[in-house]
């Protein structure tokens, strides 16, 4: 037998189910055999029913229910407050309009006058702070690889990443309109911070990925080559004829030591803008390992404990080499949406 469907409280009756409550009284059914097949209260059947007996109507009367405390004029007023301030909450919001109006005004209230005028509380989207010569650059790059197609099958992209042991969504949202995501005043900017967890490095091309190396501590340019370049990327880089190594500008992937290395095993290098994860299809992928880890029941009380489950989505995830091919083929939209945030 399927289960019913929970109702709201104080739902309204719909017109289809009021004209379903007079089919079946009129059909001779009893108000309790009403109620059970249209799921609502005997109560609720009897006054559909006596409303129909003597006014010959089933609508509901205009005017019922209680009335709304604030105007048009003044739910114009509160949107116009929460777009000046998107990360206000709604208590705070509450506060501010009871003294621009002295009218008392709960938070669920100018929550539900923002929703109906389509202002909900979303997530806010994160980034790097950039200064003006970070965006040209990134535009820079941009328009030089803007016709770059099947070139990027050739590019090998790695990186390093943190997955912490527990996690958290925060509790800033901002108040938005749909497709407002990427506005300014939407963005809350954060420094990465340190915090209990795994590093680890991996490298993905078209169709291959490497392996998962832990990377226990400070990473200098000495260990970076010693623990990364010379025991996996290097090999993985020889496997790919004519592939293109790409990595960010951190201080160990840029030292001396590390460009000399590059230049004795021939490794071409692509040319990356600084201050730019956001470009890289490998954040996908460690996005993909990120959701599983938190969907993983087992709690996590060390970095030991949390590095099995993290080695063994990575290695037994077959698909995540299939997703790379759709990650790749993101680049060009990935540009062309950089290009049109920075013009605009």
């Amino acid at each position: 037998m399927p289960r019913r469907r929970k109702r709201a409280r104080f739902e309204q009756l719909t017109e289809f189910e009021r004209g379903r409550i007079i089919g079946l009284r009129e059909a001779g059914l009893s108000y309790r055999a009403v109620a059970s097949r249209v799921q609502r209260n005997s109560s609720t059947v009897m006054r559909v029913w006596k409303q129909w007996t003597d006014e010959c109507r089933t609508t509901r009367k205009s005017g019922s229910g209680p009335r709304n405390v604030t105007s048009a004029r003044d739910d114009r007023h509160l949107v116009r407050m929460a777009r000046t301030d998107r990360t206000a909450s709604s208590r705070q919001l509450a506060a501010l309009w009871s003294i621009a109006t002295g009218v008392s005004l709960c938070a669920s209230s100018i929550r539900r006058r923002l929703l109906q005028c389509g202002l909900r509380a979303r997530t806010p989207l994160y980034r790097i702070p950039l200064t003006h010569d970070h965006r040209r650059l990134r535009l820079q790059w941009a328009n030089q690889h803007r016709d770059w197609r099947a070139d990027w099958q050739h590019v090998v992209f790695s990186d390093e990443s943190r997955f912490n042991l527990w996690y958290h969504d925060g509790r800033i949202r901002v108040r938005r309109y749909a497709g407002e995501r990427h506005l300014p005043e939407c963005i809350i900017e954060r420094h990465s911070g340190r915090t209990p967890g795994v590093m680890v490095w991996g490298a993905i091309a078209y169709h291959r990925r490497s392996q998962l190396l832990r990377i226990v501590g400070n990473l200098n340019s000495n260990r970076y080559i010693r623990e990364v370049l010379q025991p996996e990327a290097v090999p993985f880089l020889q496997s790919l004829p004519g592939a293109v190594f790409q990595q960010d500008n951190a201080r160990p992937h840029t030292a001396r030591i590390v460009k000399s290395f590059f230049a004795a095993q021939q490794v071409q290098l692509l040319p990356w803008p600084a201050c730019s994860p956001d470009m890289s299809p490998i954040e996908h992928v460690w996005d993909v390992i990120g959701r599983r880890l938190a969907r993983d029941p087992r709690p996590v009380a060390s970095a030991d404990e949390l590095w099995f489950p993290l080695d063994s989505p990575l290695r037994r995830y077959p698909p995540l080499r299939q997703k790379a091919v759709v990650y790749f083929a993101m680049i060009p939209v990935i540009q062309s949406s950089l290009v049109w945030n920075i013009d605009s």
